[in-house]
């Protein structure tokens, strides 16, 4: 028998399980230690050298690093956690991967077989809790019982985690089944299959652009490689497309680009949204056309748009889910638009100055008027034009965010890769465990994190992990800006437009973020006139531990558009 067909030694099934990860190009995985997995630990022990576990300070902020390191390398990311507590608290993580459309693989440890279904200590069924489905929390929950099946069920779980539309799954690992003795060997690489549009569908499509006079592109979503922004970037100039991109996912196209037209999420640009209502085609690419993306289902009316739709998406079950558009394609977005940049454009465009105008409604969108004592547009521009070109920025949810998706102008991801993590789904304390995984995983990268207090203090015990795993070691810097205005903004919003003056539950009652920082090993300074920020955050770009920059918000600047006394003085003048 040669060295090349002898089988692997026996070894523990927790061990194979990280030497199977390591088979899949893994080579960092975030979590929170508990008793039910502790094989798995002693296999990371084991393969030291070739991956990390980064233990994290909440499960909740392992998720969420896991995901962002999903988005930023198109393969899964990977989260361990103990069974009940751990779970649930993961949960969260699971859901943002989900509506983001991320690759993710959550291992979740179980009561041992002999003690399964008798309410053991902190007993769930996991395929009840994450059931999948296209309301769920995952693509496919499994359970491993024979560790001999143990390479089956990950290679599975990473085909299923990248395949058509991406997103999460969730394998449940009972605690005897990984200290069982398995000579299984692991399974090569996963990668995934790719779908080209139908040929016949391209030649529609291109019939519908030749009769079209007011098109309009909305690209985002999951999948995206720098080859295929590049494609779509040729196909926009090939027939001179203007393109906005869907919530939260800026970087599929260059917001430097002459076409590019803007966001089309929370806060739109009301010319851009007026621009969509007029569009007589949308070709929709890789979004999922939700809630966000479609301004409440206000600017494309469902079932039936005014507008002509095209709709290519990687899942078919996201084809007709809530439009029913003139043209479905299912593709893979790294083929979709190496397919449409094919398409012969005539010579005649008469949309050409649809397109101009189009991005001069950007161009005008990023001009804001003056804010005293502390400028949120400024100190964004500032930041843009101080940072790196390749740095990742991170955002949890909040009104905070609005002036990071408006001054700050991504780069298309074939430049850089992705630049943009932020949570489709909403949820509040994403940004900064991001930004620690994104500083983890990518060293010589700068990272900036932009955070509401509310968000922040939803896991700012994670500076503890970007201080115990050296986050600012490399030539990259991690940097969070936080901003402070002593309020659920969004919440405290809507309040006053629909209770105007009747607020309640809102309020937030901080601590010294600069003390708090400092006390986890970061570096940190206050900022409360717009005058002092360019000086602090070329500190923060500097040689040594990630740093914190507390910023101290006006309440009353409540939007990029609006203040609360405006939004109350409205609402009270319609009578509520």
């Amino acid at each position: 028998m040669t060295a090349a067909t002898t089988p692997p030694p026996a070894r523990p099934a927790g061990h194979l399980l990280v030497e199977a990860l390591v088979a899949q190009g893994v080579d960092t995985a975030f979590g929170v230690p508990g008793e039910s997995y502790l094989a798995v630990l002693d296999g990371f022990h084991q393969h030291r050298d070739r991956i990390r576990f980064i233990a994290c300070r909440q499960e909740g902020g392992a998720a969420f690093m896991a995901e962002a390191q999903g988005k930023l390398s198109g393969r899964p990311g990977v989260c361990f956690v103990t069974r009940g507590p751990g779970a649930t608290n993961a949960s969260i993580g699971v859901h943002t991967a989900f509506q983001d459309s991320t690759p993710m693989v959550l291992f979740i440890g179980q009561v041992a077989g002999d003690q399964r279904d008798r309410e053991a200590f902190q007993e769930l069924d996991y395929r009840q809790m994450f059931g999948p489905g296209t309301l769920g929390l995952a693509k496919w929950v499994g359970e491993v019982h024979d560790p001999d099946r143990l390479p089956e069920y990950i290679a599975r779980a990473f085909h299923t985690a990248m395949q058509g539309r991406p997103g999460p799954v969730v394998l449940v690992l009972p605690e005897d089944m990984l200290t069982r003795s398995t000579a299984a060997t692991v399974l090569p690489r996963v990668e995934p299959a790719h779908a080209w549009p139908a040929p016949g569908a391209l030649r529609d499509l291109r019939s519908m652009l030749v009769a079209a006079r007011r098109p309009l592109v909305i690209a985002g979503g999951s999948g995206w490689d720098a080859e295929a922004a590049r494609a779509l970037e040729r196909f926009a100039e090939n027939w001179q497309l203007p393109v906005g991109c869907g919530f939260r996912f800026q970087d599929t196209f260059d917001n430097r680009h002459p076409l590019y037209a803007g966001d089309v999420g929370i806060g739109i640009n009301p010319r851009l949204a007026q621009r969509v209502k007029d569009a007589d085609l949308i070709i929709a690419l890789g979004v999922r056309l939700g809630e966000m993306t479609t301004g409440g289902y206000t600017l494309l009316q469902p079932p039936r748009p005014a507008q002509r739709l095209v709709h290519l998406h990687a899942g078919p079950e996201e084809l007709g889910r809530v439009y029913s558009a003139d043209l479905l394609m299912q593709s893979s977005m790294a083929c979709a638009a190496k397919a449409l940049e094919a398409l012969a454009a005539p010579v005649d465009l008469p949309w050409r100055d649809w397109a101009a105008d189009t991005h001069a409604d950007y161009e005008a969108n990023h001009e804001a008027p003056a804010v005293s004592p502390l400028d949120m547009a400024v100190v964004m521009k500032t930041v843009q034009r101080l940072a790196p070109s390749d740095t990742v920025y991170t955002n949890g949810a909040g009104n905070f965010s609005g002036w990071l998706h408006r001054y700050v102008r991504y780069f298309g991801l074939q430049h850089h890769g992705r630049t943009q993590l932020a949570p489709t789904s909403g949820a509040m304390g994403y940004g900064l465990p991001a930004a620690v995984g994104a500083a983890l995983l990518h060293p010589e990268r700068t990272v900036v994190n932009v955070a509401g207090d509310g968000d922040f203090m939803m896991n700012g015990q994670e500076l503890a992990t970007a201080t115990g795993y050296g986050a600012n070691r490399g030539a990259g810097r991690l940097v969070c800006l936080l901003v402070d205005n002593g309020t659920y903004g969004t919440i405290r919003m809507h309040q006053e437009r629909e209770y105007p003056g009747r607020v309640s539950g809102s309020d937030l009652y901080n601590p010294d973020f600069a003390a708090l920082a400092i006390a986890y090993g970061w570096r940190a300074a206050r900022v409360d006139r717009t005058e002092q920020f360019e000086q602090v955050f070329a500190q923060a770009l500097e040689a040594g531990p990630p740093m914190l920059v507390h910023l101290k918000l006006d309440p009353d600047v409540s939007t990029t558009r609006s203040t609360l006394a405006s939004i109350r003085d409205a609402a009270r003048r319609a009578g509520r």
